[in-house]
């Protein structure tokens, strides 16, 4: 009876023991966490493991969110973060301890931490920033085969005192350059950078850092911050060599491709074709760099090309220009029965057009005015002196005392 007891009283025990909760395990937040610029517009968060954190087989890593300027997040195993940003709004951030596989543990508090934004009156930065970039083939002395430039401009902020300058740099990659050539406005201050060369690659995809601070003697100028994606401020070469030739029906086009870093297979191509006879044009897509068609040959035709970069090679970005227009084929020969016709009409509308500008204006009578006729007495007088001079002498006495009454005025009539 006794062993049997034991054994019911070791079993319980047994059970209770595996009914304890076991110790719960938390993760706790990282400590010295910091936030650092390393370079124009961009910062490094660092952080260090909680000493206090007890031993464990679960592998632990870091949940970073970002406030300012923007939202955003991202999870590692490191204890530092890169991040390229605008910083002119301020900086903000926090970091959390998370389990990396075991996804049931609850993840620790946040630690946080912030970067003011500079100091600036408002309205004193500078605003609409835009900039553009272009690729040209270097000469055979330089070990790069092409170049890019860089040109942005800007408009001084509405609250920056008229004497305020302002001062471009741009960063690559790590490579960080201050402009040397302005363009200013007419209150002399900067409000345009070009640079002839840079350190930008054209074919990389890292974003473009563009800073621009100001000072003046009355104001704290405000500085600005501002990422460009490359594919979208690129602005590619128009195709080179552009050929057309004819024959018979069939148009042949060829042209190369643009001057660029990339190669050939990474160009898409639209081809414009203008009917100059008949005035419509056409435009097709195409990736190679030459096709052929049938058209009229009795028409001409402007061939214009221009090319953007594929989105096989990066994301899609814009076209460039239209190439130089080249001409070929010839205007359509028109058959004499047409010329005549053409003549004819012409011929009868300046007739038409002479016609009514004389009859409009009198100008027939002002260029053949009528003869004037003798008067009427004078014509009496004539027949009255060819009729008495066959009849008596006291008729014809008659006669003389009637020119005589006349006056001078008639007789002068008869005469001419």
């Amino acid at each position: 009876m006794a062993p049997t007891l034991l054994i019911l009283w070791g079993t319980t025990m047994i059970l209770q023991a595996d009914s304890l909760p076991e110790k719960q395990f938390s993760l706790l937040p990282p400590v010295n966490f910091t936030i650092q610029v390393t370079g124009l517009a961009q910062v490094l968060l660092r952080w260090e493991p909680n000493p206090d954190q007890e031993p464990t087989d679960v592998k632990l890593g870091y949940h970073v969110k970002i406030s300012t300027p923007e939202d955003d997040d991202c999870e590692t195993r490191n204890t530092e973060s890169k991040r390229v940003t605008i910083l002119h709004k301020g900086f903000s951030a926090s970091v959390r301890t998370i389990p990396w596989t075991d996804r049931s543990l609850p993840a620790s508090g946040w630690v946080s931490a912030e970067l003011p934004a500079p100091a600036g009156s408002p309205g004193t930065s500078i605003v609409n920033l835009t900039c553009t970039t272009h690729t040209a083939a270097n000469n055979g002395t330089d070990p790069r085969p092409y170049r890019v430039s860089l040109r942005c401009t800007w408009l001084a902020g509405e609250a920056a005192p008229g004497h305020t300058q302002y001062f471009l740099f741009y960063r690559y990659n790590s490579q960080t350059e201050e402009c040397r050539e302005y363009s200013q406005d007419a209150q002399q201050r900067n409000t345009g950078c070009w640079f002839p060369t840079t350190f930008i690659d054209s074919k990389g995809r890292d974003s473009l850092v563009v800073h621009v601070n100001g000072s003046s003697a009355h104001a704290v100028i405000r500085p600005y911050d501002q990422l460009f994606a490359l594919h979208a401020i690129d602005l590619v070469n128009p195709p080179g060599s552009v050929t057309a030739a004819m024959e018979g029906t069939r148009l042949f086009l060829r042209w190369e491709k643009p001057v660029s870093a990339f190669p050939a297979h990474c160009f898409d191509y639209e081809v414009r074709i203008h009917d100059t006879r008949k005035g419509y044009s056409q435009t097709g897509k195409m990736t190679t760099n030459g096709f052929n068609t049938t058209v009229s040959d009795a028409s001409r035709y402007s061939i214009e090309v221009r090319a953007a970069v594929s989105s096989v090679c990066r994301p899609a970005g814009l076209w460039s220009a239209w190439s130089c227009p080249v001409y070929v084929g010839r205007e359509e020969q028109r058959s004499w029965t047409e010329w005549f016709l053409m003549v004819l009409m012409a011929v009868v509308c300046f007739l038409s057009t002479c016609l009514l500008v004389c009859r409009t204006c009198h100008l027939w009578t002002k260029l053949f005015p009528p003869v004037p006729a003798p008067k009427s007495s004078v014509k009496d007088l004539i027949t009255t002196v060819n009729y008495e001079k066959a009849g008596s002498g006291e008729t014809e006495s008659e006669l003389v005392s009637t020119v005589e009454e006349l006056g001078t005025e008639a007789l002068e009539d008869l005469v001419f």
